[in-house]
């Protein structure tokens, strides 16, 4: 894997110590459109469990990952599509 699959899986693995971590680069699906990078590792599909996110709205969950992702947000990463549970919770 990549450098920012890399350190998305690394940074998430620091904040939540997750239960459940799926990173998966789905740039090859989007390639040629906005935000594309000829190498990849621009569109990522994430799902998160965490006990972090046990009695927490979707939408603050979403601010914790973001926030904690803020670096890759910012710059290389164009989009991620991001599915953050509780333990216990339906994927």
């Amino acid at each position: 894997m990549g450098a920012i699959f890399e350190a998305i899986h690394h940074k998430l693995n620091a904040a939540f110590s997750p239960t459940r971590l799926e990173v998966v680069d789905d740039s090859d699906r989007h390639a040629g459109h906005a935000g594309a990078t000829p190498g990849g590792e621009s569109h990522f599909n994430v799902l998160i469990e965490a006990a972090a996110f046990a009695g927490v709205s979707k939408v603050v969950r979403q601010r914790l990952v973001y926030k904690a992702l803020a670096d890759e947000l910012a710059g290389p990463v164009h989009a991620l599509s991001l599915k953050a549970l509780a333990p216990g919770e339906g994927a």
